[in-house]
């Protein structure tokens, strides 16, 4: 019996999972490896270097660079929690997954993903008081109120997200076990059962909107009530350099929700396009952000960039 036929077998309530390289052209999975073990020692690298960095400058011991560095835990979370199986499925073939192994690897992308939105409002928030009260800036936001926050984006994540590897374990699975990415993700795992998920994909659903789609809506307001204050000051050179504070936020923004909305509309309206298409876009929306974020942050933030820059002098 093949390992595709035995993968397949649906008189089974499989105990594993197949995860999916490059669809259909298996034997080139290696041609993805490299850049993946490239982007994974660059995200190790650069946000271990924000750490190092933000931890030894006392300079840095504000408000921006405590969220920046909760930020870069994050990132660094969802790296480790994916990469590894990333590599072993494009490097050495190994495509099997443990069912429990699969639901503790799903809990914990969803975890850092929901961790990372709710640190991107945090820091939105931060912004529009450093520039609306920039003399009472760092006692509005002392350290302690910093702690509290990181506790509460790490609470708000777990709460929501611990019921689903629940919702998944409670499901048989009878039919094919091969998933459509090199990692676990939620929806991928659920359309597998032979059973009814409309539970889980109401509580997908429920989350989704009660916590990402209301992280959008605070980010929003927060820039909004931004340009009002940036407006409100009379030196263009004043306003510029508010703007200018904002500008490494404004693209961490933009690097976590495009890929994400992208993955969803190739996911909804894209099953006309080629495998590759998919498997391409599920790769950059969980290897790309966690490289990208510590480089805009080390180009765009003076202090940073110098500290680095006399690091390696």
């Amino acid at each position: 019996m093949t390992l595709t036929t035995s993968f397949n077998d649906s008189s089974m309530n499989h105990q594993t999972f197949v995860l999916v390289g490059i669809p259909g052209m298996q034997e080139r999975n290696s041609w993805m490896a490299f850049p993946l073990c490239l982007l994974y020692l660059l995200t190790l690298f650069g946000n271990l270097t924000i750490l190092f960095v933000i931890k030894t400058e006392q300079s840095l011991h504000e408000p921006m660079y405590l969220f920046l560095s909760i930020l870069a835990c994050s990132d660094l979370g969802l790296a480790v929690s994916t990469l590894p199986t990333m590599l072993g499925v494009y490097w050495f073939d190994a495509r099997e997954i443990s069912f429990t192994a699969c639901l503790t690897q799903m809990f914990f992308i969803h975890l850092f993903q929901w961790m990372e939105s709710a640190i991107l409002v945090a820091m939105a928030v931060d912004r529009f008081i450093a520039i609306r009260n920039p003399l009472r800036y760092t006692s509005l936001l002392p350290n302690t109120v910093i702690v509290k926050i990181g506790i509460a984006i790490l609470s708000r994540a777990c709460c929501v997200l611990f019921p689903i590897p629940f919702l998944i374990k409670r499901l048989p699975f009878c039919r094919s076990n091969v998933l459509s990415h090199s990692y676990c993700l939620h929806p991928d795992v659920m359309h597998l059962a032979c059973a009814d998920i409309t539970v889980n994909i109401l509580y997908g659903l429920i989350i989704v909107v009660s916590t990402l789609g209301l992280d959008v809506v605070v980010i929003l307001i927060s820039y909004v009530l931004i340009l009002q204050t940036v407006l409100s000051i009379a030196s263009h050179r004043g306003r510029l350099k508010a703007l200018n504070t904002c500008v490494s936020h404004v693209c961490a923004i933009l690097i976590f929700y495009i890929p994400m909305i992208g993955v969803s509309v190739v996911h909804r309206f894209g099953r006309h396009l080629s495998p590759i298409v998919h498997m391409m876009m599920a790769n950059v929306y969980i290897a790309v952000p966690p490289v990208l974020n510590p480089i805009v942050y080390s180009v765009k933030t003076k202090q940073i960039r110098q500290r680095i820059c006399k690091m390696f002098q």
